[in-house]
């Protein structure tokens, strides 16, 4: 079936793990106590005490909705100083102009707050991306690996299933998607050491996807 929308993951598929694990999380995590002490309303839904909670879910990478809001406000100021900029995949960018000039409808689904997702793509070295995408979607949606969080996607969005494209390096959340009906595909990323699945279809860059899927590409 024709595809009318493409959903994407964001770590391990559009950007380097390791930009996630070496500089954002390494930003934040050192922006913490600071944060803690400023009072912030973001800190109303974090248990005390309050720095060794966040501290400790961050440290085991915890899918918290409250951890990725105040994640999300710490890189907001990294990225507006230009202390940080964002890694996307040089294969990102093309793919992803080309798409929304053929009229597909891009969005983002990600464990990282929908204002952080904002920030990193309209902060890449590719210029600002975020114009291509009709929405983003976090863990307010669902959590990833349920089928029910792509079943109130695919509702949202307003087509198919089967219409749908979803890519992620993550064959638990492909496996969700697909039992919603979703098509899927997994991005193997040479540098993220993902392990290929044997259950979707799978691609080494978005090049790759346009080609399996008949999608425009280069």
């Amino acid at each position: 079936m024709t595809i009318s929308a493409i959903i994407t993951d964001i770590e391990g598929t559009t950007t380097p793990i390791a930009f996630v694990h070496r500089v954002l999380f390494p930003y934040a995590r050192e922006r913490m106590a600071q944060f803690v002490a400023s009072g912030h309303a973001a800190l109303a839904d974090v248990p005390e005490p309050k720095l060794e909670t966040l501290l400790g879910w961050m440290e085991r990478d915890e899918k918290i909705t409250a951890l990725k809001t105040i994640q999300g406000i710490l890189w907001e100021e990294g990225y507006r100083s230009g202390a940080l900029k964002a890694e996307i995949y040089d294969d990102i960018a093309p793919a992803l102009r080309r798409w929304a000039r053929a009229g597909l409808r891009l969005y983002v689904y990600s464990s990282g707050s929908v204002p952080a997702q904002k920030l990193l793509f309209g902060h890449t070295p590719a210029g600002d991306l975020t114009p291509l995408f009709q929405s983003y979607f976090d863990t307010r949606a669902g959590p990833k690996r349920e089928r029910a969080s792509y079943e109130a996607l695919a509702k949202g969005i307003g087509l198919p299933g089967a219409e749908i494209l979803f890519l992620s390096d993550v064959e638990a959340e492909l496996d969700a998607a697909k039992e919603a009906g979703l098509q899927t595909c997994q991005l193997i990323r040479a540098q993220d050491g993902t392990k290929p699945s044997t259950r979707h279809p799978t691609a080494a860059s978005f090049s790759e996807v346009a080609q399996q899927f008949d999608l425009p590409h280069a």
